[in-house]
Order: structure tokens, then sequence, then C-alpha cells
């Protein structure tokens, strides 16, 4: 019986699964306002589902107006198991999430909890332009 089934077992039901990654869902939303003086407190929240991926293999890059979220969730040990269900998808990841603003990323500050990361970015301030008219 083994041999007439052991290839379908393995390959639907996770021993034989490859590792392809997973793309986390996030949210992003923005919040706060500039001050009257310019003053920054207007920020992008980018919040990730990480669920069972340890804060050791995340990592995080911002360049431009994308932030970059990298790691790795951990297989699920299969053996002596036969799964009818198997959707927690694992392996490596790399979500590229795009802003509309423009931020300071030297500013920005990240906090991983209960398998919610959550990225705080404030916004830059709105360059002063001065229109002048040149007789």
């Amino acid at each position: 019986m083994d041999e007439l089934f052991g290839d379908v077992w393995s390959d639907r039901w996770g021993a034989g699964r490859p590792q392809s990654g997973f793309s986390p869902p996030v949210d992003v939303y923005y919040c706060g306002e500039a001050g009257e003086q310019g003053d920054v407190a207007a920020k992008a929240i980018v919040k990730a589902d990480l669920a069972g991926v340890t804060l050791d293999s995340i990592r995080l890059e911002i360049s431009g107006r994308e932030l970059v979220i990298t790691g790795e969730r951990p297989l699920q040990d299969t053996e002596g198991r036969v799964y009818q269900q198997l959707e927690i998808e694992a392996g490596p990841f790399k979500r590229v999430v795009e802003l509309n603003a423009d931020v300071v990323a030297e500013e920005a500050r990240a906090t991983y909890e209960d398998g919610i990361l959550r990225v705080e970015l404030p916004l830059q301030r709105e360059s002063v332009t001065t229109r002048v008219r040149i007789e």
C-alpha cells in the first residue's frame, strides 16, 4: 500500500512540499497631520501578519518610497502525519510595500508582537517652495 500511495501522500501533504515561499498580507495606512510650522507628526503605518516567523529572521529595508520586508517561516515537521488540509504557508518571503509618500527612513521604528510586525514611518515634510515673479 505504501508503494501505491507513497508519492501521492508525500507530494500532496507536505513531506515533499517545495520551499517556494509566500507573500504575507499587509495593511498600510496613514495617520496624523503635519503641524502648522511644518513639524512632522504624520506617519505611515505598515502592519504585516508574520505569525510563526521568528524576530531574528525578519529584515527591513527602506529605499525611497518602498519598504521591503524579508524573512522566513520555518517548515512544519510533517513526519508521521497525514494532512487533510495544509494552508499555512512556509519558507522564505519577500514583501515589497509601495508607499504613497516620502518617509524619513532614519526615524522609522518597528515592533513585533503576537505575530504582527508594525512599522512606523514618519512622513517627510513637504518642501516649501516659494514662487517669485521676476520682472
